[in-house]
C-alpha cells in the first residue's frame, strides 16, 4: 500500500471507529430519529434560510431525499416551513420548539465528544494542526474540482454563500 492509499484508509478506518463510538450515544439520545432526520435537523438550525436546494447541496443528498426527509419532520412537528412575502415560490424551513430540543441534543453529545477526544487534540502542536488543516483543506479543493467536473453540484460553502 502506497502513502496515498494509507492516508485514505487511514481517514476510513478513522471516521468508521469514531462512528461507531458515537453511534450507541447517538441511537439512544435521538431514539426515534434516522441519522439523515438528525443531520436535517442539524443543517437547518444552523443555515440561514435552509430550503431544499442548499440542504441537499449542504448534505450532498438529492433534492428528492431531502423532501422525503423535510415531509417526515414536518409530520413529526420538528420543523415548519414558511415563505417571504416577497417570494411565495421558494419553501424554507425552521425548526419548531421540538425540533429545537433535537437540535440542542445534537449539538450537547457532540460538544462531549470533543470533550472525550480533547486528550489526542490537547498534545497537538499549532504547527501540526495548521499542517494537518492545510492537507486537508487541499485535498477538499481537490474534490469540489472534481465535484463540479462531473457536475454534481456544488460543495457546502458555496450552498451557505448563496444565502
Amino acid at each position: 500500500m502506497n502513502k496515498e492509499e494509507q492516508v485514505i484508509a487511514s481517514f476510513r478506518e478513522l471516521f468508521n471507529k469514531l462512528a461507531w463510538l458515537n453511534k450507541f450515544k447517538m441511537e439512544e439520545s435521538l431514539k426515534g430519529y434516522k441519522p439523515s432526520e438528525v443531520h436535517c435537523i442539524e443543517y437547518i438550525g444552523k443555515l440561514e434560510e435552509p430550503n431544499v436546494t442548499r440542504l441537499a447541496e449542504a448534505l450532498y443528498m438529492t433534492t428528492g431525499a431531502i423532501s422525503k426527509i423535510m415531509k417526515k419532520l414536518l409530520e413529526k412537528g420538528i420543523i415548519e416551513s414558511y415563505q417571504k412575502p416577497d417570494n411565495k415560490k421558494e419553501i424554507y424551513f425552521r425548526l419548531t420548539e421540538q425540533g429545537n430540543a433535537i437540535f440542542k441534543i445534537h449539538e450537547d453529545l457532540h460538544n462531549e465528544f470533543q470533550e472525550r477526544d480533547q486528550a489526542v487534540f490537547a498534545q497537538i502542536t499549532d504547527r501540526q494542526f495548521e499542517a494537518m488543516l492545510g492537507f486537508i483543506e487541499n485535498y477538499s479543493r481537490h474534490l469540489d474540482a472534481e465535484i463540479k467536473k462531473q457536475g454534481l453540484g456544488m460543495k457546502p460553502e458555496q450552498a451557505t454563500e448563496q444565502k
